[in-house]
C-alpha cells in the first residue's frame, strides 16, 4: 500500500468512528410521545379504611343505613355494614363485643349494662333522632280515626290476651269484627318504649299478635288486612301512606297526629321518644369509627329527615358530640324508657 492509499484509510475509519459516537435519530412514529407521569393531587382528608359493624333496632336502621351510605361515598374504603336484630338483639351483640355500634330506640336496660360491664364493654350514649311512634290501621277501615290510650291499653294489656278478639269489645260502636294485631317482637326497643307508655309497664303485652323484628313485614300485615291495627316507627309509616291510616292518638288532651310539629311541640304524646346510636368506647379511638361518629351528629341531622324521622335541636347534636368528643361513658337513663321525658334536659343537667 503506498502512503496516499494509507491515509485515505486512516481518514475513513476516523469517519466511521465519529459517525458511530453520535446519538441516533428517532425512528419516524405516527403515535405522540409518552406523557409525563405525575402525581395524583392528595385527598381532602386523612385515608380511612376498614369496617364499622352496626347492628339493632329496625327504626334506627333507615338512618344508619343513610349515613352509612354517604359516608362510604367520602371515605370509600371503609365498609359500613349495618344489620337488623332488634334493639335488644343488638344490645345482645354489642355486650358480647360483636359490634362497634349497637342502633337502639329506647334507653339501654340495667340488665344490658351489667352483661356490658361484666364483657369490659364500655359504651358512649348518643342521641340521634326523635321518633313518633305511629299507630296504623288498614285504610278501607272507615270506623276509627282516633283511638285513645285506655282503647289501645284495652287491646294490648296481658289480660286481653285470647278474650278482645273482635273490635266492638274495644269500642261497642266499632263493628262486630275481628280484631288483627300486628307489632314488634319482645327484642325490639320500640315494644319496649310501646307497653311502657301504654300499658304503664315494661314488657306488658298479650302475645298472640303477629310479631316481628322487620317493620316491613308489619306494614305488608296491616295493608293486606282490614280489619288490622299495628305499631312502629313513623318512617315506616310515612314511607307507606298509600297503604295504610295513621291514627291520632289522644293522651288525654285531644286527638294529635304524629309529625314533626307535634313531636317538636310536645303535643304527641305519650309515644314521641329519642333514636339512639350507642357507640364502644374502645372502637371509638378507631379513626374510621370516630370519623363515622362526628359525620353521623353533624351530617347526620339533614338524612334524619330524609328518611323520615325527626331531627333534634341543634343544641342536643352540640351535646352529643361534646359528650362523645369527652368520651363521656354510661347512661342518662335510669336503666329503660322514662315516657315524656326530655332528652336535652338530660344532657344538659349533666354538664
Amino acid at each position: 500500500m503506498n502512503l496516499r492509499s494509507a491515509l485515505a484509510a486512516i481518514l475513513l475509519g476516523l469517519v466511521l468512528v465519529v459517525t458511530a459516537c453520535q446519538p441516533a435519530a428517532p425512528a419516524p412514529s405516527s403515535t405522540q410521545p409518552a406523557a409525563t407521569s405525575t402525581v395524583s393531587s392528595a385527598p381532602t382528608s386523612p385515608a380511612l379504611s376498614g369496617e364499622i359493624k352496626i347492628d339493632g333496632s329496625s327504626t334506627v336502621y333507615p338512618i344508619s343505613e343513610a349515613v352509612g351510605e354517604e359516608f362510604q361515598k367520602a371515605h370509600p374504603n371503609v365498609k359500613v355494614v349495618v344489620g337488623i336484630s332488634g334493639t335488644g338483639g343488638g344490645f345482645q351483640k354489642f355486650c358480647a363485643g360483636e359490634i362497634d355500634i349497637s342502633d337502639a330506640s329506647r334507653p339501654i336496660k340495667t340488665s344490658e349494662m351489667e352483661t356490658c360491664q361484666k364483657n369490659g364493654i364500655e359504651f358512649i350514649e348518643l342521641p340521634v333522632a326523635y321518633d313518633a311512634l305511629s299507630v296504623v290501621v288498614n285504610p278501607q277501615n272507615d270506623w276509627v280515626a282516633c283511638i285513645t290510650v285506655e282503647e289501645l291499653r284495652k287491646m294490648w294489656e296481658p289480660d286481653a290476651q285470647g278474650k278482645i278478639t273482635r273490635w266492638n269489645q274495644v269500642n261497642p260502636q266499632w263493628p262486630d269484627a275481628p280484631l288483627s294485631l300486628y307489632g314488634p317482637g319482645t327484642d325490639s326497643g320500640t315494644f319496649d318504649y310501646f307497653t311502657e307508655a301504654i300499658m304503664g309497664k315494661e314488657d306488658a303485652s298479650r302475645g298472640d299478635y303477629t310479631a316481628s323484628e322487620d317493620d316491613n313485614v308489619l306494614v305488608q300485615g296491616v295493608a293486606n288486612d282490614q280489619y288490622a291495627l299495628g305499631y312502629f316507627g313513623l318512617a315506616y309509616y310515612l314511607e307507606n301512606q298509600d297503604k295504610l291510616k295513621a291514627l291520632a292518638i289522644d293522651g288525654g288532651k285531644g286527638c294529635v297526629l304524629p309529625s314533626e310539629q307535634t313531636v317538636r311541640d310536645g303535643t304527641y304524646q305519650p309515644l314521641s321518644r329519642p333514636l339512639f346510636i350507642y357507640v364502644s368506647r374502645k372502637a371509638a379511638d378507631r379513626p374510621e369509627v370516630e370519623a363515622f361518629v362526628r359525620f353521623y351528629l353533624t351530617q347526620g341531622p339533614a338524612l334524619v329527615k330524609q328518611v323520615g324521622y325527626i331531627p333534634l335541636p341543634d343544641t342536643v347534636y352540640q351535646l352529643a358530640l361534646q359528650r362523645f368528643e369527652a368520651r363521656k361513658v354510661g347512661s342518662v337513663f335510669k336503666g329503660g324508657p322514662q315516657v315524656g321525658v326530655s332528652i336535652e334536659d338530660l344532657l344538659k343537667a349533666e354538664q
